[in-house]
């Protein structure tokens, strides 16, 4: 007798239940282990970052599967927009996708398509091979992916995706936004400034539309003032560290407590200072 199974809800299913801001933080470093740590650690959700980490499809796949058994849900972030890697992410079992650099409605329906089977989308079919279905062992999967199994976030994160951000939000199929403040500056020309008062402008210009398109809207805030500031603010996700950020400055912390600076050196930074507002 076959195994049947049930899926956990999406990201999207989640959003639309919560009452709070859902609290996460990035897993960059491609470790299991420390994938495993943060989505025990009592946060709600994680990010398993395949833009801006050295991950394969094989890595992404050990990180989902060291995760699994905890309550916080896995977020997987593609390097980009491509259909073919976003039915690959989908078949390793990742159901909750986070898209960069999405800048119009019309790039932001291609990534929903890449995840709805026909007629709907494009998505090849291949689910007694894939960790995604369990290898058919979750059933009717073809039949409830589309409507159930899968959710996709786009990022806003540069000046023409604010511009076009009302269109974006209206995009069927997409069950949030992202936003990007890094990418965000820098495409503005202020690179590294994501507190110049025209990003933050344009930040509250996308909030805005997201919420009159009744969509969640998340965001990245390493600091810790800015990221208080945004769950009283209500919104509905973010991120507030990354497991190598921590790594770096509590080691830097341990090495300034523990190893006296000599007359004359310069200490890189205090112990425990944020060095990336990423």
């Amino acid at each position: 007798m076959s195994v049947r199974l049930e899926l956990p809800p999406t990201f999207g299913q989640v959003l639309a239940k919560s009452t709070r801001s859902q609290v996460g933080m990035w897993i960059s470093s491609g470790s299991t282990i420390n994938a495993e740590i943060c989505a025990g650690s009592g946060l709600d959700w994680v990010l398993i970052d395949g833009e801006h980490s050295p991950l394969s499809l094989e890595s992404i796949q050990a990180q989902l599967q060291a995760v699994a058994p905890y309550p916080a849900t896995p977020v997987v972030r593609l390097p980009v927009n491509d259909t073919v890697l976003i039915k690959q992410y989908l078949d390793l079992g990742a159901q909750n996708l986070l898209i960069p650099m999405v800048n119009t409605a019309d790039e932001a329906a291609k990534a929903v398509a890449a995840t709805r089977y026909p007629p709907e989308g494009v998505r090849g079919v291949g689910s007694a091979l894939a960790r995604a279905a369990r290898w058919n062992r979750v059933e009717n999967y073809l039949t409830k992916s589309n409507d159930e199994y899968v959710s996709v976030i786009v990022q806003i994160e540069s000046a023409q995706a604010v511009e076009n951000v009302k269109e974006i939000c209206a995009t069927p199929g997409v069950d949030g936004i992202f936003i990007g403040p890094s990418d965000l500056a820098a495409s503005m020309g202020l690179i590294g400034q994501q507190a110049h008062p025209d990003v933050v402008a344009n930040i509250k210009k996308t909030i805005a539309a997201a919420r009159d398109a009744g969509i969640p809207v998340g965001i990245n805030a390493f600091d810790p003032k800015l990221a208080h500031g945004y769950i009283d603010e209500g919104i509905a996700f973010i991120l507030v560290q990354a497991d190598v950020a921590i790594l770096a400055r509590q080691s830097e912390a341990l090495a300034a407590t523990f190893i006296p600076i000599q007359q004359g050196e310069e200490q890189a930074g205090k112990p425990g200072e944020e060095r990336a507002s990423y």
